[in-house]
């Protein structure tokens, strides 16, 4: 979808709603790929947590309002920031591509990782959590069960477990983001 400011264009790839699926602003978290085009303010997300990772590009600098600056460079620079800080950003020689992870604090909590591929790997997930496994880099197959198959560069998997801890098991070489995320206890 394009962004209403025409700065560029975001690509869904899983938001999980918190109540009405009609609402498009109704999610507690979401990920997506972002296309910056051009130098743009960032909308603002009260109440949001956000992790961008520069996926290809020469680089993205954010520019606060607070006066902070951060330059995301390649390859695959990440910056966590609250979505509710005025952002502006601006390229660093041409066009980004960039993985997106948001949430709402008062509804889930998220951690994301950059590792490396070398063999195998394995993601237990626990009851009410979700794991997505982007590729970054390289190519791998899921070996267990799970029916997931094999994923290339450009390929998110979303991982569940139903009542009980699900193990998954990649094998394959090269580069991923792990994203894990899980709902916020109410107590």
């Amino acid at each position: 979808m394009r962004w209403k400011n025409d700065a560029g264009w975001t690509s869904e790839i899983l938001k999980v709603h918190d109540g009405d699926e009609r609402d498009t602003n109704d999610w507690a978290w979401r990920l997506s790929i972002a296309e910056i085009e051009s130098d743009a303010p960032f909308s603002a997300f009260p109440g949001v947590e956000r992790v961008l990772v520069l996926l290809s590009g020469n680089g993205l600098r954010l520019r606060f309002d607070d006066g902070e600056s951060h330059a995301l460079r390649p390859p695959h620079d990440q910056l966590r920031f609250a979505g509710e800080r005025a952002a502006f950003g601006e390229l660093i020689d041409g066009p980004t591509r960039d993985f997106n992870l948001m949430w709402k604090r008062d509804l889930a909590d998220a951690a994301l990782w950059h590792r490396p591929l070398v063999g195998s790997m394995v993601v237990f997930v626990e009851p009410a959590e979700t794991w997505a496994v982007h590729v970054l880099a390289g190519q791998a197959r899921f070996a267990d069960e799970s029916g997931l198959g094999g994923v290339q560069m450009g390929d998110t998997a979303i991982l569940v477990a139903a009542d009980a801890r699900t193990r998954y098991v990649l094998d394959g070489g090269g580069e991923v983001l792990l994203v894990r995320v899980r709902p916020v206890d109410p107590a």
